[in-house]
């Protein structure tokens, strides 16, 4: 079953994103390259709590 995650800015630490993903298949923390309207540049988002 897939669950929403949510994705944060690893600079300024905000929450922009949020996401599913199969935690049965994918046990790592996903990490993808997205914009952050904070910053104003595309910067690496981790997934958090």
């Amino acid at each position: 079953m897939r669950e929403i995650i949510t994705i944060a800015c690893t600079e300024c630490k905000q929450r922009n994103y949020t996401t599913t993903k199969d935690k049965k298949k994918h046990t790592e923390k996903l990490e993808l390259r997205k914009y952050c309207k904070f910053c104003q540049a595309h910067t690496p988002h981790k997934e958090t709590k």
